[in-house]
Protein backbone atom coordinates (compact mmCIF):
# COMPACT_ATOMS: atom_id res chain seq x y z
CA UNK A 1 0.00 0.00 0.00
CA UNK A 2 1.44 3.55 -1.02
CA UNK A 3 2.17 4.04 2.92
CA UNK A 4 5.37 6.10 4.45
CA UNK A 5 6.67 6.88 7.56
CA UNK A 6 7.49 10.53 7.71
CA UNK A 7 8.69 13.67 9.57
CA UNK A 8 6.49 16.43 10.65
CA UNK A 9 7.09 19.75 11.89
CA UNK A 10 4.84 19.98 14.70
CA UNK A 11 4.25 23.05 16.58
CA UNK A 12 6.26 22.26 19.67
CA UNK A 13 9.30 19.66 17.76
CA UNK A 14 9.07 17.24 15.26
CA UNK A 15 6.28 14.69 15.25
CA UNK A 16 6.69 11.04 13.29
CA UNK A 17 3.36 10.74 11.31
CA UNK A 18 2.28 8.21 8.68
CA UNK A 19 1.54 9.74 4.95
CA UNK A 20 -1.33 7.31 2.69
CA UNK A 21 -2.38 7.83 -0.83
CA UNK A 22 -4.61 6.62 -3.29
CA UNK A 23 -3.65 3.24 -4.22
CA UNK A 24 -4.20 4.05 -7.89
CA UNK A 25 -4.50 6.71 -10.01
CA UNK A 26 -2.65 10.25 -10.13
CA UNK A 27 -3.08 13.93 -7.45
CA UNK A 28 -3.10 16.11 -6.83
CA UNK A 29 -5.98 15.09 -4.22
CA UNK A 30 -7.74 17.10 -1.71
CA UNK A 31 -5.48 16.43 2.27
CA UNK A 32 -7.12 15.48 5.08
CA UNK A 33 -5.33 15.51 8.91
CA UNK A 34 -6.61 12.39 10.35
CA UNK A 35 -5.96 12.14 14.01
CA UNK A 36 -6.14 8.90 16.46
CA UNK A 37 -8.15 8.30 19.80
CA UNK A 38 -5.72 8.63 23.27
CA UNK A 39 -4.50 5.13 22.23
CA UNK A 40 -2.47 6.20 19.64
CA UNK A 41 -1.24 4.91 16.24
CA UNK A 42 -2.06 0.92 15.89
CA UNK A 43 -2.79 -1.01 13.00
CA UNK A 44 -6.67 -0.49 13.44
CA UNK A 45 -5.96 3.43 12.26
CA UNK A 46 -3.82 2.41 9.89
CA UNK A 47 -6.51 0.58 7.89
CA UNK A 48 -8.89 3.49 8.72
CA UNK A 49 -6.62 5.75 7.12
CA UNK A 50 -5.71 3.55 3.99
CA UNK A 51 -9.40 3.11 3.44
CA UNK A 52 -10.48 6.73 3.41
CA UNK A 53 -6.75 7.78 1.07
CA UNK A 54 -8.35 5.22 -1.62
CA UNK A 55 -11.55 6.79 -1.27
CA UNK A 56 -9.27 10.30 -3.33
CA UNK A 57 -7.49 11.69 -0.12
CA UNK A 58 -4.04 12.02 0.74
CA UNK A 59 -4.50 11.50 4.38
CA UNK A 60 -1.41 12.61 7.11
CA UNK A 61 -1.62 10.65 10.52
CA UNK A 62 0.27 11.95 13.13
CA UNK A 63 1.41 11.18 16.62
CA UNK A 64 -0.25 14.02 18.42
CA UNK A 65 1.51 12.49 21.86
CA UNK A 66 4.90 13.50 20.17
CA UNK A 67 5.97 15.84 23.02
CA UNK A 68 6.11 12.93 25.32
CA UNK A 69 6.63 9.44 23.73
CA UNK A 70 7.73 8.34 20.41
CA UNK A 71 6.15 5.23 18.79
CA UNK A 72 4.47 3.25 19.61
CA UNK A 73 2.47 4.93 22.23
CA UNK A 74 1.50 1.86 23.85
CA UNK A 75 3.90 -0.69 23.71
CA UNK A 76 0.97 -3.40 25.84
CA UNK A 77 -2.12 -4.76 25.34
CA UNK A 78 -4.25 -1.89 27.25
CA UNK A 79 -7.26 -3.58 29.69
CA UNK A 80 -9.09 -0.57 30.64
CA UNK A 81 -9.49 0.11 33.94
CA UNK A 82 -6.24 -2.27 35.16
CA UNK A 83 -3.79 0.11 36.59
CA UNK A 84 -0.53 -0.12 34.18
CA UNK A 85 -3.64 0.79 31.27
CA UNK A 86 -4.65 3.67 33.13
CA UNK A 87 -1.27 5.18 34.17
CA UNK A 88 -0.41 5.44 30.65
CA UNK A 89 -3.76 6.99 29.35
CA UNK A 90 -3.24 9.60 32.26
CA UNK A 91 0.27 10.03 30.76
CA UNK A 92 -0.98 10.43 27.44
CA UNK A 93 -3.78 12.55 28.10
CA UNK A 94 -1.42 14.92 29.71
CA UNK A 95 1.45 14.96 26.75
CA UNK A 96 -1.36 17.17 24.92
CA UNK A 97 -3.03 20.24 26.32
CA UNK A 98 -6.03 21.71 25.17
CA UNK A 99 -3.80 24.97 23.98
CA UNK A 100 -1.13 23.09 22.51
CA UNK A 101 -4.18 21.31 20.30
CA UNK A 102 -4.79 24.02 17.83
CA UNK A 103 -1.43 25.39 16.94
CA UNK A 104 -0.52 21.50 16.57
CA UNK A 105 -3.16 21.60 14.17
CA UNK A 106 -2.70 24.45 12.29
CA UNK A 107 1.09 22.70 11.88
CA UNK A 108 0.07 19.27 10.45
CA UNK A 109 -2.14 21.28 7.65
CA UNK A 110 0.65 23.74 6.62
CA UNK A 111 2.40 20.40 6.46
CA UNK A 112 -0.15 18.81 4.00
CA UNK A 113 -0.76 21.59 1.69
CA UNK A 114 3.19 22.17 1.22
CA UNK A 115 3.24 18.66 -0.57
CA UNK A 116 2.64 19.08 -4.24
CA UNK A 117 0.66 16.07 -4.14
CA UNK A 118 -2.21 17.78 -1.89
CA UNK A 119 -4.76 19.94 -3.91
CA UNK A 120 -5.36 23.38 -1.55
CA UNK A 121 -6.12 25.75 -0.36
CA UNK A 122 -7.73 24.10 2.71
CA UNK A 123 -7.71 20.36 4.25
CA UNK A 124 -10.02 18.86 6.22
CA UNK A 125 -9.16 16.85 10.03
CA UNK A 126 -11.17 14.00 11.50
CA UNK A 127 -10.57 13.01 15.14
CA UNK A 128 -11.47 10.63 17.45
CA UNK A 129 -12.53 10.57 21.10
CA UNK A 130 -9.71 12.73 22.47
CA UNK A 131 -8.84 14.19 19.40
CA UNK A 132 -12.68 15.28 18.26
CA UNK A 133 -12.33 18.06 20.28
CA UNK A 134 -8.49 18.76 18.24
CA UNK A 135 -10.23 19.02 15.24
CA UNK A 136 -12.76 21.58 16.26
CA UNK A 137 -9.77 23.49 17.94
CA UNK A 138 -7.53 23.29 14.55
CA UNK A 139 -10.80 24.68 12.17
CA UNK A 140 -10.38 27.46 15.40
CA UNK A 141 -6.99 27.95 15.19
CA UNK A 142 -6.50 28.39 11.37
CA UNK A 143 -9.64 29.23 9.48
CA UNK A 144 -8.36 29.69 6.45
CA UNK A 145 -6.64 25.98 6.50
CA UNK A 146 -9.54 24.25 6.99
CA UNK A 147 -12.96 23.59 5.08
CA UNK A 148 -14.02 20.72 7.34
CA UNK A 149 -13.63 19.58 10.67
CA UNK A 150 -15.54 16.05 11.69
CA UNK A 151 -15.37 14.85 15.43
CA UNK A 152 -16.49 10.87 16.00
CA UNK A 153 -17.00 10.09 19.81
CA UNK A 154 -15.34 13.81 20.73
CA UNK A 155 -15.07 13.91 24.28
CA UNK A 156 -15.88 17.40 26.39
CA UNK A 157 -16.95 19.42 22.99
CA UNK A 158 -19.37 21.32 25.42
CA UNK A 159 -18.26 22.11 29.28
CA UNK A 160 -18.43 24.99 31.70
CA UNK A 161 -14.64 25.80 31.44
CA UNK A 162 -13.12 28.64 29.77
CA UNK A 163 -11.50 26.89 26.78
CA UNK A 164 -14.57 24.91 26.05
CA UNK A 165 -14.49 23.86 22.57
CA UNK A 166 -17.63 25.38 21.40
CA UNK A 167 -16.46 28.80 22.79
CA UNK A 168 -14.45 28.50 19.01
CA UNK A 169 -17.40 28.78 17.27
CA UNK A 170 -17.37 31.69 16.09
CA UNK A 171 -14.13 31.49 14.66
CA UNK A 172 -14.48 28.57 12.88
CA UNK A 173 -15.63 28.67 8.71
CA UNK A 174 -15.29 24.87 8.16
CA UNK A 175 -18.31 22.58 7.80
CA UNK A 176 -18.81 20.62 10.91
CA UNK A 177 -20.25 16.99 11.37
CA UNK A 178 -20.48 15.77 14.67
CA UNK A 179 -21.07 12.28 15.04
CA UNK A 180 -22.05 11.36 19.22
CA UNK A 181 -21.70 7.57 20.97
CA UNK A 182 -24.67 6.66 23.42
CA UNK A 183 -24.19 6.65 26.91
CA UNK A 184 -21.05 8.69 26.58
CA UNK A 185 -19.65 10.04 29.74
CA UNK A 186 -16.80 11.94 28.50
CA UNK A 187 -20.22 13.82 26.15
CA UNK A 188 -22.83 13.45 28.09
CA UNK A 189 -26.85 13.79 26.44
CA UNK A 190 -26.96 16.83 28.60
CA UNK A 191 -23.99 18.03 27.47
CA UNK A 192 -25.07 17.19 23.32
CA UNK A 193 -28.36 18.97 24.06
CA UNK A 194 -26.39 22.09 24.46
CA UNK A 195 -24.06 21.45 21.99
CA UNK A 196 -26.69 21.20 19.42
CA UNK A 197 -28.28 24.29 20.79
CA UNK A 198 -25.36 26.41 20.10
CA UNK A 199 -24.25 24.96 16.60
CA UNK A 200 -27.74 26.16 15.92
CA UNK A 201 -26.99 29.81 16.29
CA UNK A 202 -23.95 29.73 15.14
CA UNK A 203 -24.52 29.88 11.56
CA UNK A 204 -22.10 27.60 10.00
CA UNK A 205 -22.53 24.51 8.32
CA UNK A 206 -22.65 21.68 10.75
CA UNK A 207 -24.33 18.48 11.71
CA UNK A 208 -24.89 17.11 14.95
CA UNK A 209 -25.85 13.19 15.09
CA UNK A 210 -26.33 10.50 17.32
CA UNK A 211 -25.45 7.25 16.85
CA UNK A 212 -26.80 4.13 18.54
CA UNK A 213 -23.34 2.91 19.70
CA UNK A 214 -20.87 3.24 22.45
CA UNK A 215 -17.84 5.23 22.78
CA UNK A 216 -15.32 4.01 20.57
CA UNK A 217 -17.50 2.38 18.29
CA UNK A 218 -15.80 3.26 14.86
CA UNK A 219 -12.25 1.21 15.50
CA UNK A 220 -12.36 -1.86 14.57
CA UNK A 221 -10.73 -4.86 17.16
CA UNK A 222 -12.44 -2.77 20.24
CA UNK A 223 -14.40 -5.62 21.39
CA UNK A 224 -17.42 -5.34 22.46
CA UNK A 225 -17.46 -1.59 21.27
CA UNK A 226 -16.76 -1.69 17.86
CA UNK A 227 -19.78 -1.59 16.09
CA UNK A 228 -19.73 -2.77 12.22
CA UNK A 229 -23.13 -1.40 11.22
CA UNK A 230 -22.37 2.48 12.68
CA UNK A 231 -18.92 2.06 11.65
CA UNK A 232 -20.44 2.34 8.14
CA UNK A 233 -22.47 4.87 8.55
CA UNK A 234 -19.91 6.98 10.35
CA UNK A 235 -17.38 6.27 7.05
CA UNK A 236 -19.76 6.91 4.87
CA UNK A 237 -20.62 10.67 6.37
CA UNK A 238 -17.02 11.63 7.12
CA UNK A 239 -16.56 10.84 2.68
CA UNK A 240 -18.93 12.82 2.21
CA UNK A 241 -18.49 15.25 4.20
CA UNK A 242 -15.20 15.74 3.02
CA UNK A 243 -15.32 15.83 -0.70
CA UNK A 244 -18.67 18.31 -0.43
CA UNK A 245 -16.01 20.84 1.68
CA UNK A 246 -13.01 19.69 -0.15
CA UNK A 247 -14.48 19.77 -3.84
Amino acid sequence: MPETKIDVEAADGTAEAFLFKPSSGTGPWPGVVYLTDIMGIRPAYHQLAQRLADRGFVVMMPNVFYRGTKLPVLDFVPQMGDERTMKRMGELFRALSAEQMGPDGAAYANWLLAQPDVKGPKVGVVGYCFTGSMALRAAGEAPAKFAAAISFHGGGLFTDQPNSPHLLLPKITASLYIGHARDDRSMPAEAIVKFEAVLKDWGGKGESENYDALHGWCIPGREGIYNEAEAERAFEKMEAVLKTALS
